[in-house]
């Protein structure tokens, strides 16, 4: 029957480890490969073979995986590029010396990338290996999905983390501003879902250049009326020139993106020097919206999952490589939120930015409109069964990049 390889990478998830689980159990209960191997640190590992044989993992062991953070195999941001001949020959190598037939990629935009990079190389060069994609993204960027496995688990710890900070904010008499950063590199879906909480007071986005002194003129205005602001901005935000606010954009995450962080305190220090408020406070959820395993989202985790089986089900027609499997909101007769599954080209999903709607953005940085609110609002809603152990906390895995 031949073999599989999953890997994962990028940035890690809360639920990306549900989606290697659905690839592992769905050859378990329909055993297409004689085994299912796992790729350490990515593409990165697998070119130095470095494979993990997974097929065997326990049930047990599957459960506790759904709900382990970060990637359970290890992840890079290694670039493999177009062109790049000797990376694809050793890739082709390491698959015909373990039997390879399937290598499924879990990952962001640039993974979906690598998915259509490697099929049309195996076309021109007529290899019969097979390559599909699984999507993740905190960012929740990726085309033509609904949303990404991973952002909604980020979106409820961020509107966790808004409501908590706010309610501590409030106790206070003193005149300050609060700011929290959100993750949200070119699209601000993440710091929107934030006014699911009901507690922003002003909203900083990508989507919409900032501009200083308006921007300023609405804080004043909010802390002339009550006496405090809470603000939320994503990473992302930029100048209209394409400047971000934030510091160290100078050098780049392996992927050519540059490595931001720094936005909050950028408009915190903005406003204390412009005299409206004496102080601020900032907040940065940083890693821990993609890694809080404690607060995943019920759907979140059921639909990275399913996403792993499906591809895993899919692939048992041989046609099936360069696609990508992913999420629609489905139609139902009472209006309720329901997933539809489904699979596209690999080209479609890569190298596209899915911006949040403008027309969702509310002008002044006052927000977002109701209809955002509705297209989230499910996305969070229920929590993930957790199993804990002795000590009290969610019990995890031991990586198998380090076993």
């Amino acid at each position: 029957m031949g073999n599989c390889l999953v890997a994962q990478s990028g940035g890690p998830t809360a639920v990306i480890n549900a989606s290697l689980a659905g690839v592992i159990k769905a050859n378990q209960l329909n055993p297409l490969y004689d085994h299912v191997y796992g790729g350490i640190h990515g593409i990165e590992g697998v070119l130095e073979d470095k494979l993990y044989d997974l097929t065997n993992v326990p049930a047990s062991e599957i459960n506790i995986l759904k709900q382990t953070p970060s990637s359970a195999l290890g992840t890079c941001r290694y670039k493999l590029k177009r062109g790049q001949a000797e990376d694809f020959e050793r890739l082709l190598s390491i698959m015909e010396k373990h039997d390879i037939d399937t290598m499924f990629y879990i990952g962001g935009n640039d993974s979906m990338d690598t998915v259509d990079a490697l099929s049309e190389w195996a076309v021109e060069h007529d290899v019969q290996r097979r390559f599909i994609g699984i999507p993740k993204t905190v960012d929740n960027d990726l085309v033509p999905v609904d949303h990404c496995p991973g952002f909604p688990s980020a979106a409820k710890l961020a509107n966790l983390i808004t409501h908590a900070t706010k309610l501590d904010y409030d106790a206070y008499t003193r005149p300050e501003v609060f700011v929290l950063e959100t993750m949200g590199r070119d699209a601000g879906w993440l710091a929107a879902s934030c006014c699911l909480s009901g507690d922003v007071d002003l909203l900083v986005l990508p989507e919409v250049d900032f501009d200083r002194d308006w921007f300023l003129e609405q804080v004043k205005r909010k802390m002339d009326e009550k006496g405090s602001c809470y603000i939320v901005v994503s990473e992302g935000a930029h100048y209209e020139d394409g400047t971000y606010l934030s510091a160290g954009d100078s050098a780049n995450d392996g992927f050519a993106h540059a490595v931001l962080g720094g936005a909050a305190l950028t408009l915190k220090q903005m406003i204390v020097d412009a005299g409206i408020a004496p102080r601020g406070v900032v907040q940065d959820l940083s890693r821990a919206a993609r890694s809080s395993n404690f607060a995943q989202a019920k759907i979140d985790v059921e639909e990275a999952f399913e996403l792993g089986m499906s591809a895993h089900a899919r692939s048992h027609d041989p046609a099936f490589t360069a696609r990508v499997v992913g999420v629609r909101r489905a139609k139902t007769a009472d209006g309720s939120y329901a997933p539809e599954y489904f699979a596209g080209p690999a080209s479609e999903f890569a190298n596209f930015v899915k911006a949040f709607p403008t027309e969702w953005i509310l002008p002044d940085y006052q927000g977002i409109t109701e209809e955002a609110i509705e297209y989230f609002r499910p996305l969070i809603a229920g929590e993930a069964p957790i199993i804990y152990g002795d000590n009290g906390l969610p019990k995890t895995i031991i990586p198998y990049n380090l076993r």
